[in-house]
């Protein structure tokens, strides 16, 4: 249950971004967006803009950073980032990491919180469907591939980015996972 788990939860995720990209110019929508509860339901905050990164994703920061660095025109950017995500960046949800990231101000209130805690539960939700993921939070160093893959996908979409922005990974416990409506038993 635990790879069918990810593994319906993860292509979700593919859809919905390659709506964002094809359809919206790249704006986050709702299901990328997870309310962040403490694991006994207390509100953290309503929510924070997650990601999903390939597994080896050297390839694809190479691209974003290229795209980061070819032109300071912040609409050049977009454009250019939403014609590659819209391609086959999201094509094949296998090629996808476990880990979510996301990406947070160095003096972040939200992140101090969640380090401090080690765990939350994101809740999403989108087309009539919601996910509940209970998750591990740790704090990515720099040198990290999914804390470049993260900062250069994010810089694309933001030129004020800072170097100092914490990146966080949520490690999710597939087998704890909820969905509703109940997803088929495999």
């Amino acid at each position: 249950m635990t790879d069918s788990n990810r593994h319906n939860f993860i292509s979700w995720q593919c859809r919905i971004r390659q709506m964002s990209v094809r359809k919206h110019n790249g704006m986050p929508l709702s299901g990328m967006m997870p309310r962040v509860d403490k694991m006994d339901g207390v509100l953290l905050t309503d929510a924070i803009t997650v990601m999903i990164t390939h597994q080896d994703c050297e390839e694809s920061t190479d691209s974003f950073r290229h795209i980061v660095k070819r032109t300071h025109d912040p609409q050049k950017r977009r454009e250019d980032a939403v014609k590659i995500l819209s391609n086959v960046h999201y094509q094949y949800p296998d090629d996808f990491s476990e880990q979510l990231t996301a990406l947070f101000g160095e003096e972040s209130g939200i992140a101090a919180a969640l380090l401090s805690l080690g765990e939350c539960r994101l809740e999403f939700n989108q087309f009539s469907q919601s996910y509940t993921l209970p998750c591990t939070v740790s704090e990515l160093a720099n040198d990290d591939p999914a804390w470049q893959a993260t900062f250069w996908h994010n810089h694309m979409f933001n030129p004020l980015l800072s170097e100092k922005s914490r990146i966080l990974g949520f490690q999710a416990d597939w087998a704890q996972m909820t969905a509703k409506p109940p997803l088929p038993a495999t």
